[in-house]
């Protein structure tokens, strides 16, 4: 079953248009232009320095963009690549955003900012990040938690501190394993490639959110010096930002089924076949409709620090240091009715039922479960990595590297508070969701704003830690045993240790020491001391109630003197992976003649063995589980063919394989009693296994200028997959202190059947899919115009599509992979002359899947996205020039949903639009 659901026009033939008319202009002297002989571009692909950006000087835009072109034209597998003022220059609030502008790869945002990546439909987990040529792995916070996978958290990072990236698509022997979508190598730059004596250069911006007040810095700064002697040279850069972003919106929680108490007035316990109970009963309601908003501030700092020796022609040293902080916090405010689980008590007055969908869209309710919410979370993300690369040449003909690293990730949530107030009998609660972008949600009997009307219940506090550490040892060595070939030879040992611990301070207030609740309280009565008034200033649909009492947070933490109440642990949280991996390769390397027309080619293995031992609390015990060594046998090959000058056919096999998920591993489980729910991880998972083939055609028909097609394939084998199945909490063996005091389960924990998910060694599907790229100068196709020929463009499509089985219960869908989006384009219009630059670019990707979701809905995921972007400098001379930013110009709101059969609305919410103005300064 794949969705049909309507989303946006996806404008392929848009781009084939603008790629075809531009082609018609191109003058036929242009085309046979070449900017680089067919035999150039295989010597570049044997001459390992051919590809070293750490000498790349580039300067404007389009010099950035011919860098990184020409870097794709040398290399013999299938590489993309931003270098320098690409980066610097572009309106980027971190790397991930930097990224989505290169063919087949899209992002996911958190609170507007990108945080993910998908590489040809793979999500990040696929996906393997180097820092300096060093595997890592960045661990941030925001929606959803913190990161205990493998994914790659891009928000960690400022782009200001990378000169350039390089996206692998496809596998090499000396390339390291654990990637299905692709390697990523983010480089901090080499302080050679500034010149001679010293350079320094700073950007500083002010940022204006249209949603939020106030302006927020964001600046940079890099300074190098290389010595005379071109024997040592050292560079040092720091960017620092601080910014707040608001999501203003509606969350329905997903959408459930449930027995009221009564209907119309008719008992629904007394007389369940009621047809009005029934019907009601039967059909979907918001689990808890509210509006409200999200505070996300985020201060950022990143250094970074380079030392490069050269002693003699033949040695290289480089130490690289990287540090960065990120520190936010995230609030939420919301104003709300807790349906789930409390339906039993609740009156449906009147309602409304849309056959199409079984969706309950208006409903007007007595006694409902009335409750205001103040919640806000703090974490502090902190990344350390150092690394020394040494390359020496013993011979004309042989060459060594070695590089010794380490790298800590460390993520800590030292607090994550939630307090409510609730009003469990209200009377004359009403929503509607004819529109369900902006539904009708209605507080219309008691005053919403009088801290009489409500009790403080329940609060929850929840700190977490989680930290990744990598240390990495490697060395290699390249023969080149004639003009043509040469031979390359591998040893690494990686040994990765995760660790996530959890606490908490959860308790329903009557339930605890807190206080000595009344007859006839569920709760210490508010007060206006302990309280504030919240407004909600987004767009509602008309009648919506939009402004309510919530607790004061910081009123109610000294109230209770919560940071020195006891700490419970929050045991499915606590668990660690070690890991060590070792691997050994063989690659040969070529060139030779067919045909007349030059090929390219390498052809190797790589061996790994890898070595897991991991723990967790099982039924109240923690455990540990050595599971036996497996070892994987990876072999690739890429080759590039000149079939004209101008024209070089790619094809490319490989083995490749993703390890499973750190957070995956444990042996233990953790359970969810707000939703009845148990899940345990699986020690013993193996890894997901693929065959990957790619092939593309790469026509550089002017200079500065590409159109390509490529085609790729992935057979995935096997991999982790969710099952579950129905029971009691008895039959999971686990202890009832891990049932939340305020949540449902802990007041009857066989309330209901639970719902018990364990991941298991499951089947695996097919990727395939195709990219379109093009880029060109319009000065290819006349000099004559002034205006014309100092724009460029840049485009891509990207098409794809999988299949994968999915079990619920005793039913198997077949759909799409998890984060997959059909289709996804980017594209850039650019000027620029002496002394002024401009660019648009606007990047859409269509909906995408994220979980099989729960509560009767059949998967849940993200509509498509389309974010507009725009920046413009002007130089006012060598140094100084003005900057001026736009981010999100079309302010696209998130779209979530439930159920891929009826689209239910599960969020839907904007952050605004972002502008910056600064100045950029370079001696």
């Amino acid at each position: 079953m794949h969705s049909t659901r309507s989303i946006r026009k996806t404008p392929v033939t848009t781009l084939a248009v603008a790629i075809a008319a531009a082609l018609q202009l191109v003058p036929h002297a242009a085309l046979a232009q070449e900017s680089a002989t067919g035999d150039e571009v295989v010597q570049q692909a044997n001459d390992p320095t051919a590809t070293d950006l750490d000498a790349v000087v580039v300067s404007g835009f389009r010099g950035s963009l011919a860098e990184a072109l020409e870097l794709k034209r040398a290399e013999v597998g299938s590489v993309d690549a931003i270098v320098a003022e690409d980066i610097a220059d572009f309106p980027d609030q971190n790397i991930a955003e930097s990224l989505q502008r290169i063919p087949g790869i899209t992002i996911t945002r958190d609170s507007g900012e990108g945080r993910n990546i998908s590489v040809r439909g793979l999500s990040g987990e696929y996906t393997r990040v180097r820092i300096n040529g060093m595997e890592a792995i960045a661990s941030s916070g925001g929606e959803g938690g913190p990161n205990r996978g493998r994914d790659f958290d891009y928000n960690v990072f400022a782009s200001e501190l990378f000169n350039s990236v390089v996206v692998h698509k496809t596998a090499e022997a000396e390339l390291d394993e654990g990637s299905l979508g692709a390697i990523v190598d983010l480089n901090t730059g080499g302080p050679f490639g500034y010149k001679q004596g010293h350079t320094f250069v700073t950007n500083a911006q002010g940022q204006f959110n249209e949603l939020t007040d106030g302006v927020d810095p964001r600046v940079a700064a890099l300074w190098a010096y290389k010595s005379p002697s071109d024997t040592w040279a050292v560079s040092f850069s720091a960017a620092y930002s601080d910014d707040q972003t608001l999501e203003l919106g509606q969350n329905t929680v997903r959408w459930q089924q449930a027995q009221f108490r009564s209907v119309g007035g008719v008992d629904c316990v007394a007389t369940p076949g009621d047809p009005g109970c029934a019907e009601v009963a039967n059909a979907f309601h918001p689990r808890i409709p509210r509006y409200g908003e999200i505070d996300v501030q985020r201060e950022r700092l990143g250094l970074t620090g380079s030392l490069e020796l050269r002693p003699t022609d033949s040695t290289r040293i480089n130490l690289d240091l990287l540090y960065s902080n990120l520190d936010a916090s995230r609030g939420e405010k919301w104003g709300e009715v807790l349906f789930r689980g409390n339906e039993d008590d609740m009156d449906v007055v009147d309602y409304v039922i849309d056959p199409a969908t079984n969706n309950l869209t208006s409903m007007t309710v007595n006694n409902a479960w009335v409750r205001t919410e103040n919640f806000k979370k703090a974490w502090e993300s902190e990344f350390k990595q150092w690394t020394v690369n040494v390359e020496q040449t013993f011979s004309d003909t042989v060459t060594g590297h070695a590089l010794l690293g380490s790298a800590r990730s460390t993520l800590e949530f030292p607090y994550e508070r939630t307090f409510v107030y609730d009003d469990r009998d209200y009377n004359g609660f009403y929503y509607d969701y004819s529109d369900d972008e902006f539904p009708v949600i209605g507080f219309n009997g008691e005053d919403m704003t009088d801290p009489a009307n409500f009790q403080m219940a329940e609060f929850r506090d929840r700190p977490t830690k989680t930290e990744h550490n990598f240390d990495t040892v490697q060395a290699d060595i390249e023969w080149a045993f004639s003009p043509d070939y040469s031979l390359q030879a591998g040893v690494n040992y990686k040994q990765f240790d995760f660790s996530t611990w959890g606490g908490l301070r959860d308790t329903g207030v009557c339930a605890s020491d807190v206080y000595t609740c009344a007859p006839g309280e569920y709760g210490i009565p508010a007060t206006g001391d302990l309280s504030e008034l919240y407004h909600f200033d987004g767009d509602t649909g008309s009648g919506s109630t939009t402004t309510w009492l919530i607790p004061d947070l910081d009123a109610w933490v000294e109230f209770i003197d919560l940071p020195n109440r006891p700490v419970r642990l929050d045991q499915g949280n606590i668990r660690t992976v070690s890991e060590k991996d070792t691997g050994v390769y063989l690659q040969l390397n070529g060139y030779t003649v067919i045909a007349d027309r030059d090929l390219a080619f390498n052809v190797g293995v790589r061996y790994v063995e890898t070595e897991q031992s991991s723990s967790g609390y099982n039924s109240g015990s923690y455990v540990t589980v050595d599971r036996p060594k497996y070892t994987d046998t990876l072999p690739s090959f890429n080759l590039a063919y000149n079939v004209t000058p101008d024209l070089i056919w790619r094809l490319s096999g490989s083995e490749v394989m993703t390890r499973p998920g750190l957070g995956s591993l444990s042996p233990g489980g953790s359970v969810d009693s707000f939703n009845y729910r148990v899940s345990y991880q699986n020690p013993y998972l193996d890894p997901t296994r693929a065959t990957a083939f790619d092939t593309s055609l790469e026509w550089y028909f002017a200079n500065e200028s590409i159109l390509s097609f490529a085609y790729f394939y992935k057979d995935i084998e096997s991999s982790p997959i969710s099952s579950e199945r129905t029971g009691t909490y008895a039959s999971t063996g686990l202890p009832l202190d891990l049932l939340v005091p305020t949540s449902p389960a802990q007041q009857d924990p066989e309330g209901r059947p639970w719902e018990i998910r364990t991941l298991e060694n499951g089947p695996g599907g097919k990727v395939k899919g195709y990219e379109i790229g093009f880029q060109m100068p319009f000065a290819v196709m006349t000099e004559s115009v002034p205006v014309i020929r100092n724009m460029g463009m840049i485009g891509n499509y990207t098409y794809v599509d999988s299949d994968r089985d999915y079990t619920f219960g005793s039913e198997t869908i077949t759909e799409r992979l998890f984060g997959l989006s059909n289709h996804s384009y980017n594209f850039t219009l650019y000027y620029e002359n002496e002394t002024f630059s401009a660019r648009a670019s606007a990047a859409y990707r269509s909906d995408y899947l994220t979980g099989t979701s729960g509560t009767g809905n059949v998967f849940e995921g993200y509509d498509g996205t389309f974010n507009v972007d725009a920046s413009a400098t002007y130089k006012f001379n060598d140094n100084w020039e003005a900057t001026f930013e736009a981010l999100n110009l079309t302010d696209d709101y998130q779209d979530r949903w439930t159920d891929i059969n009826t689209y239910r609305r599960y969020e839907y919410d904007h952050t605004g639009r972002t502008y910056k103005v600064g100045f950029r300064y370079r001696f």
